[in-house]
């Protein structure tokens, strides 16, 4: 017979304590990335959200510029801009103002950015140049530009008068003064635009042109099968702002007529200036904040829009491509 001896376990080694310090280094990890970017969200807090809710209350009470707030009036100052024929006019002098700048601004910015990526002598002298209209304060380009739009004196009208064209009435008619004013406005932000382009094409890899080159491919195949669909991200990117820019326009058109509010016959007022008018001349905030709030969730659909149809472009090119020969 065998008899069985139970022999006591070892008990494993019991796992020593994290000290203070490393508590404290794991914690570190683990919250330092959210400290380093919270000043952004308290700052946006402070001076985006809390305003961006505080105008919907007014939007909702019959608020005086004057007399402070007064009674609770619901959706009606809603109801009084969607059937207000003045508000449509400014919607539509923006959407206008913004097909006529947006889309010439991009693509020039685009052929800008693609010359600067080119080996060119003073290379840093030009790229700073496009820059300089940036610089330049709106007022200053205000003046420079209503000097040249002027009806009677106005540069652009006299060079007309010598070819034996009739003066073009910049202020008075609707189209000639979106174009003026959308002239402004592609003068000051495509350099900026081309600028963020350039960077982009930077990041570009060298050999990939070398590689297309060596297979036959020109310079116009390479920059629309390689330099476009590697900056797609970076396109997205520059049509979202100046859409929410555009949407957002109010320096050139006030200061393009100083006297009145986008036209004698509001023919050029944008809905941001349409807002000035109602907050500071007609001094009530409650329609005032109703057409911020509107204006607002009008560039959040636009530009929800705008990802969707770049988000399916990308997704449609997607799929690789051989770059053919142009030869």
């Amino acid at each position: 017979m065998t008899t069985t001896i139970n022999r006591p376990q070892a008990t494993p080694p019991a796992k020593p304590q994290p000290t203070f310090r490393q508590r404290l280094n794991v914690w570190d990890v683990k919250a330092s990335p959210y400290l380093y970017i919270s000043p952004f969200f308290i700052v946006f807090a402070v001076v985006g959200l809390f305003p961006l809710l505080f105008t919907f209350y007014v939007s909702l009470h019959d608020w005086h510029l004057l007399k402070g707030q007064g009674d609770f009036i619901g959706l009606q100052n809603f109801t009084a801009v969607m059937t207000d024929r003045y508000f449509w006019n400014s919607l539509f002098n923006t959407f206008s103002i913004f097909l006529l700048s947006a889309i010439p601004q991009l693509a020039v910015a685009l052929f800008l950015a693609a010359v600067l990526d080119q080996n060119l002598r003073a290379k840093t002298f030009w790229r700073m140049s496009v820059l300089l209209p940036y610089v330049v304060t709106p007022v200053a380009v205000a003046l420079i530009f209503t000097s040249m739009f002027g009806e009677q004196y106005g540069l652009i009208n006299n060079i007309l008068g010598n070819l034996g064209i009739e003066p073009i009435l910049w202020k008075t008619e609707t189209l000639p003064s979106h174009f003026a004013i959308a002239t402004m406005v592609n003068w000051r932000w495509t350099g900026y635009n081309a600028l963020i382009l350039l960077a982009a094409m930077q990041a570009v890899p060298r050999d990939i042109y070398e590689s297309a080159a060596i297979d036959g491919a020109g310079p116009f195949r390479r920059f629309f099968s390689i330099t476009l669909p590697s900056i797609r991200p970076t396109m997205i990117f520059v049509v979202i702002t100046s859409t929410i820019g555009g949407l957002q326009i109010f320096a050139e058109p006030r200061l393009f007529d100083s006297v009145t509010a986008g036209g004698s016959q509001r023919q050029f007022q944008t809905t941001v200036l349409y807002l000035w008018e109602m907050a500071f001349q007609r001094q009530n905030f409650g329609k005032a904040s109703a057409i911020a709030w509107i204006l607002f969730l009008i560039i959040v659909l636009v530009g929800v829009v705008n990802f969707l149809i770049s988000k399916k472009i990308a997704t449609a090119d997607a799929k690789p491509r051989r770059v053919r020969s142009t030869r």
